[in-house]
């Protein structure tokens, strides 16, 4: 049986980023820029933050962004598949923001750019990580 950790080292974070948005989306919530806020927040400066649904799940893939880069330090099969699913991930966000409405937003876009991050920042500190290691061992 697949243990939770050994599920998590394998699975994409995006892909439950990817599941929120579309779900969010599906159920009706606006990420498109006249989005009302959720509630309203007024800082010592006098201004009054208002964040949207959309703030909330950019702020939750940043997050995921900072996890995925921490699981991409690890070396091993599970890595090597967490990278190769991380790019279909990509892939899919790529595809759903040219070709779905609900996700041609610019939340859905960061979203995409993240996940392209997280591909591109895995593959290169895997490959570090690993000259690391093979410099080491010889």
């Amino acid at each position: 049986m697949l243990s939770l950790y050994k599920f998590m080292a394998i699975v994409p974070l995006f892909l439950i980023m990817l599941i929120v948005y579309n779900a969010m989306a599906f159920f009706g919530v606006d990420f498109g820029v006249d989005a009302t806020a959720i509630f309203y927040s007024p800082l010592p400066s006098g201004a009054e933050w208002a964040p949207t649904w959309g703030d909330v799940v950019i702020m939750l893939s940043v997050l995921v962004l900072y996890f995925e880069i921490i699981k991409s330090t690890k070396t091993g099969t599970a890595s090597i598949v967490e990278h190769g699913l991380s790019m279909v991930v990509f892939i899919a966000c790529l595809m759903e923001f040219m070709l779905l409405e609900i996700a041609g937003t610019s939340t859905f876009l960061v979203i995409t750019l993240m996940s392209l991050l997280d591909v591109v920042a895995g593959f290169n500190i895997t490959i570090a990580s690993a000259r690391r290691d093979f410099t080491m061992g010889a």
